[in-house]
């Protein structure tokens, strides 16, 4: 029986899409659009398990594509694929129900790594009602906010920091949270108390310094330390 999860790689540039289908074809079934249309196409004539997406597509644009896919299927997981400059908002993506985003240029081992973690996350997906640990409720919260669900993010994210007040990663969240309410001052605030915890902690320096600009932008809002490390190489 095959039991390889099925992969849809919606992108124009013909060595994007080899690239992507090389690196996880031995791993996972993988078919591939060339355009929007293309990709809406197939989405619809088959069941996918993760859909990698394009933002800057000839024809229906990547956004356009995201709203389409997630109305045909709310609970699709996409991954945004973006070069430098093509997406105004990381926020604005995950906001349309994007769940994560690979930036180009990327390697072979970068596509393996997000993708293994998006599926992971969904087989692994934790109960509301089976939340333990401080990990737990920050693996929901974070869902819960991909999911345009702040309130209960921000609730989960509260019981976080009742549990361990002496961790960064909590405080931070808060601050995304409150950019997504569009309350930059209260993100710094939050920010600060994460850097307080650990001065060394690259997300809360990277949203604080993000944030304090005099021209403010949501763009590449940072929610934890594996989206940073994604970003080294961009």
């Amino acid at each position: 029986m095959n039991e390889k999860k099925n992969i849809l790689i919606i992108d124009d540039e013909k060595n994007i899409r080899f690239t992507l289908k090389k690196s996880l074809e031995s791993d996972y079934e993988v078919v591939t659009a060339v355009n929007g249309e293309d990709g809406i196409e197939k989405f619809q004539e088959n069941e996918f398990d993760l859909v990698l997406l394009d933002m800057k597509l000839p024809g229906i644009e990547g956004m356009e594509v995201l709203k389409r896919i997630k109305d045909l299927d709310n609970k699709a997981d996409i991954i945004i694929i973006t070069g430098f400059g093509s997406v105004d908002s990381a926020v604005e993506t995950m906001k349309l129900g994007a769940i994560d985003y690979l930036r180009k240029p990327f390697t072979p081992d970068e596509i393996k790594e997000i993708v293994k973690e998006v599926i992971g996350r969904k087989e692994n997906e934790l109960k509301e009602e089976n939340l333990e640990s401080y990990e737990d409720y920050l693996t929901f919260a974070k869902s819960c906010i991909n999911n345009q669900q702040l309130e209960k993010g921000y609730e989960y994210i509260q019981k976080a920091v009742s549990m361990d007040t002496s961790k960064p990663e909590a405080f931070n969240l808060l601050g995304v949270i409150m950019e997504y309410k569009n309350k930059p001052l209260e993100a710094q605030k939050q920010y600060r108390a994460a850097l307080a915890i650990d001065p060394s902690y690259k997300p809360a320096q990277h949203n604080l310094e993000r944030t304090s600009q005099f021209e403010y932008s949501k763009k590449d809002i940072k929610m934890d330390e594996e989206e940073e490390d994604q970003d080294k190489e961009s």
